[in-house]
């Protein structure tokens, strides 16, 4: 052990977050130890009131400190469409375009049964008592473009076409700007299939 133990578990802890290896973990603890206490004290006591008080929308599954989120309270927003994604960041995502205009059911993961991971981890009861309800005419399936997510998002359509609920995928391809010669195959092979038709 290099540090003193406190230190250690400082680093340590701070490897928790995703791509924080050793390194950046040891540049966080002494910019946090030496040069910002007080944001360091700040930081603490935000994450334990983060985790103290947020939880899940009893609606959506979103992240909020409400039992209903703000987004499902909103009654400007169409109730009658429903956009599922897999987290509350891919949420964010959608939000920041300011096109969608519906509401969001959010997974928290995928389906992985060589992971153990089955319908009702991810919340696929409590949406299927949402369709029950009968107010959702539409859903976007915007689960990510992995063979997990695109296993989700097969197995949600099955369950929606038995409500009559009309069900579409988000489309994946080449981004705006982008020049052909530099995309990959894949992503080139998905725009051509999902294609649009001019009117």
């Amino acid at each position: 052990m290099l540090y003193s133990p406190l230190i250690d578990k400082l680093i340590q802890a701070l490897r928790c977050l995703p791509s924080v290896g050793p390194k950046t973990a040891q540049r966080m603890a002494f910019h946090l130890l030496e040069r910002n206490q007080e944001g360091a004290v700040q930081l603490a006591e935000t994450i334990l009131s983060a985790i103290e008080h947020i939880q899940h929308c009893q609606r959506c599954r979103n992240l909020t400190e409400s039992t209903i989120c703000q987004i499902c309270n909103d009654t400007r927003r169409n109730s009658e469409l429903l956009c599922i994604v897999e987290s509350p960041a891919d949420v964010l995502a959608v939000q920041s375009t300011g096109v969608f205009q519906g509401l969001y059911f959010v997974l928290m993961g995928h389906l992985s049964p060589i992971d153990g991971i089955g319908p009702n981890d991810i919340g696929i009861d409590v949406l299927q008592a949402r369709f029950n309800e009968g107010e959702i005419k539409e859903i976007i399936l915007a689960t990510n473009p992995t063979v997990e997510g695109e296993a989700t998002a097969h197995y949600i359509a099955e369950l929606a076409k038995q409500y009559h609920i009309k069900t579409s995928r988000i489309a994946y391809g080449v981004p705006v700007g982008g020049e052909l010669e530099y995309i990959d195959g894949g992503t080139l092979a998905r725009a051509i299939s999902g294609r649009e038709h001019y009117s």
